[in-house]
C-alpha cells in the first residue's frame, strides 16, 4: 500500500517516518510548528546515547542494532557524520541485574558485547572509582548520535526523497491524507487527549567543566540501578551528566524552564563516587528534555480508536532517540498494511514493569 501521508512533527520519530514513507513511494507532506532539531523538543540536544543493551527484551535489541545499521546509511546519504562509535559502559551492581540479562540476549543476537572487570574502567575513563561495582557491560560499538544533526539531516533526506516540509502547527482532525500519522513527540497528549497512554516530564541535563575530559576517547556510561548517565565533552562541549530519576508533570510550550532543585546536588554526588577528580568541577551549562513517557517505556504505534485514517507514534519514554529510522521502518510497514502492529505498543492497558531506560522511570 502507498498513497498519501501527512506526518505531524519533524523530531527523529516524524522525520524517520517520513524519509522512510517518502522512499517507499508515499506522497509525504510533514508538518513542524517549530523546526527540525528545535531546543524545545526531545530531539533537540547536542547527544543521546546509542546502545543495544535493553534488559531481557530482544526487541529493542534487535531496533536498536538495525538502528544502527539505518544511522550509517543516512550518514552516507547526506554525508554527516552522526554516529561516535565510543562505545557504552554499564555500570553493573550485581551479577544477576538488568546488565547480565542485556549481557545473554546481546549474545544471542549475535551484537558485540563483552564483560569487563569493574577495574577495567581506570582505562576507561580520565578518572574512576570502582566502589561497589561488580562488573562493566562493554558495548563497544555503541556510543552517541549527534542528535540534533541527526534529526536535522533525516528532515533534510526525507525532503530530498520528495517529502514536502510545512514549518507550521497542524492538527490531526483538520487534515486530509489516506494517512495522517501523529508523531508529535511532548506535543502529542495534548493533540490527542485521553487516547494515549503518555505522560509528559521534565528532565535535567547539566554540563560541568570545560572539556577535560572528552569523548571519544571516553565511552558513554549508563548506571542503570542508580537512574543516572553520561559522557565526556562532545566536539568542544563539557561533560555531560544526566539524573533519570522521573520528572515532574511538564508543558512543553508553557512550563517554565528551570533546574530542579536537587538535580545538580544528585550529579555532583555521583561524580564524587565515581569520576572524584571532577567532583568540583564548575557547573557550565544546564538544559531541560521533555520526555514523553509510557507507564511501561515501551513506544506507542496505534491507530486512532476514533478516526480510521490516523494513528499515533510516539512515547520515546527517554530512550527513543537511537530507535529513530529503525522505529520508523517498522511502522511504516504496519500502516501500510504489511504487517499487524506489536500489541505491547498499542493503546490498551500498561502496567509497570522493568524500564527500557534506567531504573529511575519505575
Amino acid at each position: 500500500m502507498s498513497g498519501s501521508a501527512v506526518v505531524i512533527g519533524a523530531g527523529i520519530l516524524g522525520s524517520s517516518l517520513a524519509h522512510r514513507l517518502a522512499r517507499d513511494g508515499w506522497d509525504v507532506t510533514l508538518y513542524e510548528q517549530y523546526e527540525p532539531g528545535n531546543e524545545r523538543s526531545a530531539s533537540g540536544g547536542e547527544s543521546r546515547l546509542i546502545r543495544y543493551a535493553h534488559g531481557s527484551d530482544s526487541w529493542h535489541a534487535r531496533s536498536a542494532w538495525r538502528a544502527r545499521e539505518l544511522w550509517r546509511e543516512l550518514e552516507a546519504e547526506t554525508g554527516r557524520e552522526l554516529l561516535v562509535e565510543s562505545g557504552v559502559a554499564w555500570f553493573a551492581r550485581s551479577e544477576d541485574g538488568w546488565e547480565a540479562q542485556s549481557e545473554r540476549v546481546l549474545r544471542a543476537e549475535g551484537i558485540p558485547v563483552e564483560r569487563l572487570g569493574p577495574e577495567a574502567g581506570l582505562d576507561l575513563f580520565p578518572s574512576y572509582a570502582p566502589g561497589d561495582l561488580e562488573f562493566i557491560l562493554w558495548e563497544p560499538q555503541a556510543g552517541v548520535l549527534r542528535a540534533r544533526d541527526a534529526t536535522k539531516a533525516t528532515a533534510l533526506a526525507a525532503e530530498r526523497a520528495g517529502a514536502r516540509i510545512i514549518r507550521e502547527k497542524a492538527e490531526p482532525g483538520r487534515l486530509e491524507a489516506d494517512v495522517v500519522v501523529c508523531a508529535a513527540g511532548a506535543w502529542l497528549p495534548s493533540l490527542v487527549g485521553d487516547e494515549i497512554p503518555i505522560r509528559v516530564t521534565r528532565q535535567d541535563v547539566l554540563y560541568f567543566g570545560a572539556g577535560e575530559w572528552t569523548t571519544p576517547p571516553a565511552p558513554a556510561w549508563v548506571d542503570y540501578d542508580r537512574a543516572i548517565y553520561g559522557l565526556g565533552a562532545l566536539d568542544g562541549a563539557a561533560v555531560k551528566i544526566a539524573p533519570d530519576l522521573e520528572g515532574p508533570t511538564f508543558d512543553p510550550d508553557l512550563s517554565e524552564r528551570v533546574l530542579s532543585a536537587n538535580s545538580e546536588g544528585l550529579a555532583r554526588a555521583y561524580l564524587g563516587e565515581r569520576f572524584p577528580a571532577f567532583a568540583d568541577s564548575p557547573l557550565s551549562a544546564w538544559t531541560v528534555c521533555p520526555y514523553a513517557l509510557t507507564p511501561d517505556t515501551n513506544f506507542v504505534l496505534a491507530r486512532s480508536p476514533s478516526v480510521e485514517n490516523q494513528w499515533w507514534l510516539g512515547g520515546g519514554s527517554g530512550h527513543g532517540f537511537k530507535h529513530g529510522p529503525a522505529l520508523a521502518e517498522y511502522a511504516a510497514r504496519v500502516i501500510a498494511g504489511d504487517e499487524e502492529p506489536d500489541e505491547r505498543f498499542g493503546l490498551g492497558p500498561r502496567s509497570r514493569g522493568p524500564s527500557l531506560r534506567t531504573a529511575g522511570s519505575t
